[in-house]
């Protein structure tokens, strides 16, 4: 049995965007109750995620945006204090409360130490229960839910700080992954693929990506077994020429047919086939290295079930 990284930490929790917001501290409680009732949760070397330094943020994202909402929590604390407002909003759907930059410092700090942990191969592979999501994070732009884009973040840690030659983003969450494109676009080190509900937020990923990126655009109530059909005939061929060395998972999970965020149908059995058909590249050409990180899923039932069902092929469960 592979050894799996759990890697987590209370002040995720602590984010929050105001009442009804989907994307809700009880994400994170949704998925320790299915791991705890399930028993997933005992087979798994579980780790506190530290801080991220600024200086690997800034391997992903311009120096001036991650200052600014830096600055912007301080001051944020500040007009609490004074009796103002407990939200900056930044856009429509995206807002920082006092604690967001702490939770943003520890999602990207879990993703870096779950890399360094499977490069000292300490275990094979990870999981990184973490919020605030990153993939709408763009170089110098926060949007889409998303601060710091922490798998973008841990691909350049990889090549930067590992010295690896060749990495690979995986990302299936619902939504197209168009800050992880804006970060890596040109950077043939890294190959990205994903599939995402098209036409649909954030409106991108559909026209002319990119030498190193694989899109699949899918409309609305496209099913699992299309999405394997995808897969097989497109991502798989590119990530076996690539050879990666390292492979990171932009795990979203609302292209689960029971979440209201998106219109897609899989269920929790094509999340674990795609994980499956992921790890196996990863045992041919990385040493079976993968870190994962939590993107979307918002119906916490679905949510709870099908990281269960991710991280169960991730440990050989």
């Amino acid at each position: 049995m592979s050894v799996t990284g759990y890697f987590t930490h209370a002040d995720c929790r602590k984010h929050e965007m105001g009442p009804g917001h989907p994307e809700c501290p009880e994400r994170l409680d949704a998925i320790e109750d299915r791991l705890l009732i399930t028993g997933v949760s005992d087979a798994l070397d579980r780790r506190e995620a530290p801080e991220a330094p600024l200086a690997d943020i800034e391997l992903a994202h311009g120096r001036m945006m991650v200052a600014a909402m830096r600055g912007l929590s301080e001051q944020l604390a500040e007009e609490i204090a004074a009796g103002g407002p407990r939200y900056a909003q930044l856009d429509p759907d995206t807002a920082l409360n006092v604690h967001s930059w702490s939770a943003v410092l520890r999602a990207a700090g879990a993703v870096l130490a779950a890399t360094d942990a499977v490069m000292a191969g300490e275990m094979e592979n990870a999981f990184c229960a973490v919020r605030p999501p990153g993939h709408h994070a763009c170089r110098n732009k926060a949007m889409g839910f998303c601060f710091v884009n922490s798998v973008a973040v841990a691909a350049k840690y990889a090549l930067e700080r590992h010295g690896l030659e060749r990495v690979a983003i995986v990302d299936f969450d619902v939504h197209h992954g168009n800050g992880t494109e804006d970060i890596i676009r040109g950077d043939d080190r890294i190959l990205m693929v994903s599939f995402f509900q098209h036409p649909f937020y954030p409106h991108s990923g559909f026209d002319s990506p990119d030498d190193n990126m694989v899109n699949l655009p899918m409309p609305a109530y496209t099913k699992g077994p299309a999405v394997r059909e995808k897969i097989e005939q497109s991502w798989i061929p590119r990530l076996e020429e690539f050879k990666p060395q390292m492979i990171f998972i932009s795990a979203g999970f609302d292209a689960h047919r029971e979440d209201d965020l998106g219109q897609m149908g899989l269920v929790e059995q094509d999340y674990a086939w795609i994980t499956q058909r992921i790890k196996d590249v990863a045992k041919r050409h990385a040493k079976g290295r993968i870190v994962s990180s939590l993107e979307g899923g918002y119906n916490l039932s679905a949510l709870g079930r099908s990281v269960e069902s991710h991280i169960r092929v991730l440990a050989d469960l």
